[in-house]
């Protein structure tokens, strides 16, 4: 049987009310808007003209059966969703007072950490936190900062960019970069090369607007250079492959399938030749308990890699 609405009076105002004129102001269909909402299209009118009558003001414009949000109806729906999601985030903070390690996290991170880092790193967070859900985003560091900024994402794993005071960005761990050349190079037998040596030939880079391309640049700009730029690409494995080509040479960290790739990868004697990243989440904005647990997990998670690496380097 459908869901009915029924209001209690001209001076009071559910739930249910805002649910529905966010669903209208949605779709801007009564006929869909009451389809989604399992209720009687004359049910739903009733709602919405309830909710005028209480706020004193008509949200939408109506020409026959066209309805359209009016600016009084912009207003209110910014404060419908703000409540709506307060109420929401009340509800999971109460779930997980009341059953510990579940909600859901909106992790964004950078396309090159999504061959291992992130697989190595949701794999053991589904052991710990098997009730917890993951929503993913992959892209490049400038997009991602964006998401988290317009709370389409919880945290990121990026590298560090500019971005407004709002953000908290903390280092985790640092990955060097290496030179790529094809195999015919003439510097192909070399085990470490000056950057000197390669600054003017052409450079496959990442396009700007990426993390990876602001710390390429940084290292040329502190050895007096600047790139001789002869192709751009979005994600490194197509850097590898027009590398391979014989189309230029790269500075790009040792991801995971480099070696398929027919290159050879020489280490750079430069000062500072790497990439830090790290752990960004908003400093003001509310954070459930998933979220924290999860970032004291993920902090925990780079430690123990990082340490485990060092251990590996030592003994080898």
């Amino acid at each position: 049987m459908d869901k009915e609405y029924e209001g209690e009076g001209d001076n009071q105002l559910d739930i249910n009310a805002l649910i529905y004129f966010q669903t209208v102001a949605k779709y801007e269909n009564m006929s869909r808007a009451a389809e989604i909402l399992h209720i009687s299209q004359p049910a739903l009118s009733k709602s919405i003209a309830m909710l005028e009558e209480y706020l004193g003001v008509e949200l939408f414009d109506r020409n026959g059966r066209s309805i359209k949000l009016n600016r009084y109806g912009k207003f209110f729906l910014e404060r419908t969703n703000l409540i709506i999601k307060e109420i929401e985030r009340a509800k999971e903070d109460l779930t997980n007072l009341v059953s510990p390690d579940v909600g859901e996290v909106s992790l964004g991170f950078m396309h090159t950490l999504g061959l291992e880092v992130i697989p190595s790193l949701m794999m053991k967070a589904k052991k710990r936190f098997p009730h917890m859900r993951f929503q993913l985003t992959q892209s490049n560091s400038s997009v991602i900062m964006k998401k988290l900024e317009t709370g389409e994402l919880d945290i990121c794993l990026v590298s560090s960019l500019e971005t407004s005071k709002d953000v908290h960005w903390e280092k985790l761990w640092e990955e060097e970069l290496f030179l790529i050349v094809p195999k015919q190079h003439p510097l192909k037998n070399r085990k470490k090369v000056k950057l000197a040596e390669f600054a003017m030939e052409p450079f496959i880079s990442i396009k700007k607007g990426n993390s990876l391309r602001k710390y390429v640049d940084e290292i040329f700009k502190r050895e007096g250079f600047q790139l001789n730029v002869a192709f751009e690409g979005e994600e490194v494995h197509t850097i590898a492959g027009l590398v391979e080509s014989g189309l230029g040479v790269s500075l790009i960290p040792h991801i995971k399938g480099l070696d398929q790739y027919n290159v050879h990868i020489i280490q750079v004697d430069a000062k500072d030749c790497k990439r830090e990243i790290g752990l960004s989440y908003l400093k003001n904005r509310y954070m459930s308990g998933a979220v924290k647990q999860f970032i004291e997990y993920v902090r925990e998670f780079f430690i123990n890699k990082t340490q485990t690496e060092s251990s590996s380097i030592r003994l080898g």
